[in-house]
């Protein structure tokens, strides 16, 4: 069931067509839907992308309730799922693409920060309506899509309550502060080797979450998202 729960979750990325909550309806529970989730990212490694890093998801309070848990769940980033800074992310692969600022931290062999970034993320679950369980998105490797970040920096004395804005055409559309990423980005890099164990390597990233709400991808917008003492990173929709 694991596999076919997989393939078919494949199915629908690559074909950018969306499916019912499957994973749910077959009665996984989390334990069994990270378990999809190691099987569904091995396709994409089998068609020769690797592992470049991981991603919490979950890590404000507001979404935890809404989902109704009390822990932040993780998925595995690629190196196809790489965008470079300032250039273009192709929405027309996504099926209802939303974008999200938040922080990323440059990790060593042993999961600790060398440096940090601001950071883009682009998710796109595969289930219809954007509307899942916590296994159905656990299986999903956490509505990853995409992910851009900004320049690395040296880590500053703190971080826990940095301004955010989002920015869609020059219009900032969400303000927000690194505080609603578990209350302080650095925890997240706690909550990364709690999840995720010896999985991490050196010259992994580590999206550590969202500071703001994610909103809507509309091919042509150009998103910006400034992190106070942080800099800025942007893409393009195409």
């Amino acid at each position: 069931m694991t596999d076919d729960l997989a393939e078919r979750l494949d199915t629908a990325a690559r074909d950018a067509v969306a499916i019912p909550q499957i994973v749910s309806a077959a009665g996984v529970d989390p334990d069994g839907a990270y378990a999809v989730q190691e099987a569904l990212v091995a396709r994409r490694l089998a068609r020769g992308e690797r592992l470049v890093g991981i991603k919490l998801g979950l890590t404000s309070r507001a979404k935890m309730a809404q989902v109704g848990v009390d822990e932040v769940i993780w998925g595995r980033l690629t190196n196809g799922m790489a965008v470079a800074d300032s250039t273009t992310v192709d929405t027309s692969r996504l099926i209802h693409p939303r974008i999200e600022p938040e922080v990323a931290f440059l990790l060593d062999a042993a999961g600790n920060a060398t440096a940090v970034a601001p950071a883009l993320e682009v998710i796109d679950s595969r289930y219809a309506d954007f509307t899942f369980s916590l296994a159905d998105v656990i299986a999903d490797n956490s509505s990853a899509a995409a992910f851009a970040i900004g320049p690395w920096r040296p880590l500053p004395g703190g971080l826990d309550n940095l301004g955010v804005l989002l920015e869609v055409d020059g219009r900032v559309v969400q303000i927000g502060s690194t505080a609603a990423i578990l209350g302080d980005p650095r925890r997240a890099l706690v909550a990364a080797r709690r999840l995720a164990g010896s999985r991490t390597e050196a010259g992994w990233v580590l999206l550590a979450g969202a500071a703001t709400a994610a909103v809507p991808l509309v091919k042509g917008a150009y998103v910006r998202a400034v992190v106070e003492g942080l800099g800025t990173v942007a893409v393009r929709a195409s």
